[in-house]
């Protein structure tokens, strides 16, 4: 068995930009004039200097961040010459925002995989997390929903995603803990039932997470 192991300096040189396109079903013009409400609510006038315009950048934003790039995300690569290996791909970091309170939560990603004839390209593993991350989430749905998506990718179990979220929701409201990070594991198939990958992969995981 051997690993193969992308870190951050590879994640980086395939980073995925930002979506600039609008999600559907959104009404901006609507979620603007929201917005305005929810300022004059909060004892803020609108029309004041600083907010003016604020409401309808909120608005393009929301209609941006929730735009999912959904584009090229299953290309694989013919590879005849594969040993066993398990490839892992960290260095990953998407923000997402908690369903809960609507604030955002940044999240860590590792993921692994072991091939069978076919490699996935790198940049793909970019557009999985940024995709499932533009909805309100749960981390603990991110992560099921992220092996579920490389599980199909390849066609195959054998797949895990360790994610480690900070959320602004426990950080900057309720207990007010800054330092507070939770942690998610998913493994399928032989990343499950091997104590051996699956020891590969959390030891391999926590050092991705270490150096980053």
């Amino acid at each position: 068995m051997t690993t193969s192991i992308t870190g951050p300096e590879a994640a980086l040189s395939t980073a995925i930009p930002a979506p600039t396109r609008s999600a559907p079903g959104i009404d901006t013009d609507r979620v603007a004039g929201l917005i305005g409400q929810l300022l004059v609510a909060l004892g803020e006038d609108p029309t004041r200097e600083g907010l003016v315009g604020t409401p309808d950048r909120v608005a393009a934003w929301w209609s941006t961040f929730l735009a999912s790039d959904n584009t090229a995300m299953a290309t694989c690569f013919t590879e005849s010459q594969l040993s066993d290996q398990l490839v892992i791909v960290g260095g990953m970091s998407v923000w997402s925002l908690c369903e809960h309170h609507m604030l955002p939560m940044n999240l860590q990603v590792t993921a692994g995989y072991v091939p069978d004839g076919e490699v996935v390209g790198l940049s793909k593993f970019g557009r999985i997390a940024q995709h499932i991350a533009s909805r309100l989430q749960v981390q603990e749905r991110f992560t099921r929903q992220f092996a579920e998506h490389l599980a199909d990718v390849i066609g195959g179990k054998d797949v895990a995603v360790a994610v480690r979220g900070a959320h602004l929701c426990m950080s900057m409201r309720g207990v007010r803990m800054e330092e507070a990070r939770t942690t998610t594991v998913h493994t399928g198939g032989r990343l499950a039932s091997d104590p051996v990958l699956n020891q590969q992969f959390i030891t391999l995981a926590a050092v991705q997470r270490n150096t980053n």
